[in-house]
């Protein structure tokens, strides 16, 4: 299912990640050859792809767990940790 991008954040290994309009979360690595996203690596590049989407593969297997955000830093958001 296609679900609408939210935010973004980096994960433990400092790669971006996608936090998605379902609660789950999507990388988006700008890892050429293999994948070509240079917009991830700047801010306004983020900015720009808030709202578009991406293929959900967790809501895709009916999933209704979300993914835990998490900050820069690498911990979890305040809001998370209800």
């Amino acid at each position: 299912m296609h679900r609408r991008i939210v935010g973004f954040h980096l994960d433990e290994e400092r790669h971006w990640v996608a936090d998605l309009e379902c609660g789950h979360t999507q990388h988006v690595r700008h890892d050429p050859p293999w994948q070509v996203r240079p917009w991830v690596v700047s801010e306004e590049g983020r900015q720009g792809f808030l709202g578009t989407t991406l293929n959900c593969v967790e809501c895709d297997r009916g999933s209704t767990t979300s993914t835990p955000r998490r900050e820069h830093d690498g911990k979890a958001r305040q809001d998370d940790q209800a």
